[in-house]
């Protein structure tokens, strides 16, 4: 597996292969798309935080938006193995772009609370899973496998630049101008981002479209896909680990950073933007890293990188140190979704790709709200500085756990020999 995995990165790092016009507009419209969610995703916390200073009401509203991945992820995988993913993809961004406004009207109109926010949030997360499933099983149709790395690479990038690096700052200090900007930018984005994907011509080259299983045959199809597959199914879980340390991590980061720190709000939008340096740069050097480390130390690496920066990040008290260890785990976040996203797009067969999506990152962000309810309780029983440690900790613990099942599926496996006196066929 190792073997053909790098052969396959070295060609995307060598190779002069186009990815194509298809591919470039899907990029460019997941791009504007992340500036407008980095916008929301700093402008949210600080909303919130001008309603209620609770931890736990904080957590909800964090919480509500990641719900979907548990709730709604495998039916929507389905969808995506049913329908155009392309067309799915612009039409779920329309329906995001009238939620994005309703929020946006609802707080010019002084009207905005914790529970009408949990909603609309939470019904914006089920438009998220839905895109980001059908985003994730589209790609391999645009471009060819050798250059998969490539690709995600380059969506990577661009989604934590805009996400995490352009976003943020331009959300929180558009928020000291007028609360609504920062949704109305987002609104706009939704906007610009489903006109250019419903832009792109279709040409029929994937069929999709089997017999019409009834909806829970056509799930345990997924299901049994996964659990069958001992790789993919330990890093699905591996992954709901992380992510449930993430949350439990920095679902009240916006509360440690401004009142312990005394970080202004610009400041914490600019202190979420020095983690997504790290992710960018991790997304434009992952294939030379694989590709040099091998797909095994790449990943083994990230993972342990990972866990020493959050217990790191809960023991520093300057606000520059934090961004630092902050860039550190975005690169190594960014390393392991790149080399792990790649490898499964690899192996899952494209008629199953939505639904087997579906299930992997039900898995892996399905415990998302669960981490950022946890990090609340834990924030506000024994003190903000709690969660990040505690998070470090379980996430080495988690990788300790699964070493030796990664260790073994991911070893380099010998090329397969020519018997003699047969040449190239």
């Amino acid at each position: 597996m190792e073997a053909g995995a790098c052969a396959a990165d070295a060609a995307s790092v060598n190779s002069g292969t186009r990815l194509g016009g298809r591919y470039w507009r899907v990029w460019w419209a997941g791009a504007i798309d992340s500036v407008g969610d980095g916008a929301w995703t700093a402008a949210l916390p600080l909303l919130t935080i001008t309603l209620t200073t609770d931890p736990r009401l904080v957590a909800v509203v964090s919480a509500a938006g990641y719900l979907p991945w548990l709730l709604v992820s495998l039916p929507a995988g389905v969808l995506v193995d049913r329908r155009p993913r392309l067309a799915l993809m612009w039409r779920t961004q329309l329906v995001q772009l009238v939620l994005a406004g309703a929020v946006t009207v609802v707080v010019l109109a002084g009207a905005v609370s914790v529970p009408l926010m949990a909603v609309l949030v939470f019904a914006l997360g089920c438009c998220e899973v839905v895109f980001g499933n059908a985003a994730q099983a589209v790609l391999p149709e645009l471009v060819p496998r050798e250059l998969l790395a490539r690709a995600n690479g380059n969506q990577y990038a661009s989604q934590i630049a805009g996400e995490f690096f352009l976003g943020p700052p331009v959300g929180s200090l558009l928020l000291v101008v007028a609360a609504a900007l920062p949704f109305g930018v987002d609104t706009v984005s939704f906007a610009v981002s489903a006109a250019l994907l419903a832009g792109i011509r279709r040409n029929g080259a994937v069929s999709l479209q089997g017999p019409a299983l009834p909806l829970r045959q056509a799930v345990r199809e997924g299901l049994r896909w996964l659990a069958g597959h001992r790789l993919l199914r330990t890093l699905a879980v591996l992954l709901g680990v992380n992510n449930f340390c993430n949350q439990l991590g920095q679902a009240t980061l916006v509360l440690l950073v401004t009142e312990r720190l005394g970080v202004s709000h610009a400041g914490y939008g600019l202190l979420l933007s020095a983690g997504a340096a790290g992710s960018v740069l991790g997304g434009l050097v992952n294939p030379h890293v694989v590709h040099r480390l091998g797909r095994r130390a790449a990943v083994l690496t990230a993972l342990t990188a990972s866990a020493g920066a959050y217990l790191g990040a809960g023991l520093v008290s300057d606000a520059f140190l934090l961004g630092t260890l902050l860039a550190v785990n975005g690169f190594a976040v960014t390393l392991w979704n790149i080399a792990t996203v790649t490898l499964r797009q690899e192996i899952v067969p494209p008629q199953l790709r939505g639904r087997v999506t579906s299930v992997y990152r039900m898995l892996g962000w399905g415990l998302l709200p669960l981490g950022s309810l946890a990090g609340g309780l834990v924030a506000h029983g024994i003190g903000l500085r709690a969660p990040l440690p505690l998070a470090g900790a379980l996430r080495g613990l988690a990788v300790l756990v699964a070493v030796p099942v990664l260790w073994r599926e991911l070893a380099p496996r010998p090329a397969p020999l020519v018997p003699a006196g047969r040449g190239r066929q």
